[in-house]
């Protein structure tokens, strides 16, 4: 009988703070778009990131300069 007045006002708290840290992330937008992020990942990039850095540095992937 003892635990349970040490567990129910510590399950208590813990459910206060995960619904505390709920409301915040609702008041600061973390939910606003959720479609976005599942679609971002179907899309390429533009270019390659080592052929932007190649491009970037004025040579082709061996290395060579054009």
């Amino acid at each position: 009988m003892e635990t349970i007045f040490v567990l129910l006002p510590l399950a208590l708290l813990i459910a206060a703070i995960a619904v505390a840290f709920f409301i915040w992330a609702a008041m600061t937008g973390q939910f606003d778009d959720l479609e976005t992020p599942a679609l971002r990942m179907l899309f390429d990039d533009d270019a390659p990131a080592t052929a932007r850095r190649d491009a970037a540095a004025g040579t082709t992937s061996k290395g060579v300069h054009e």
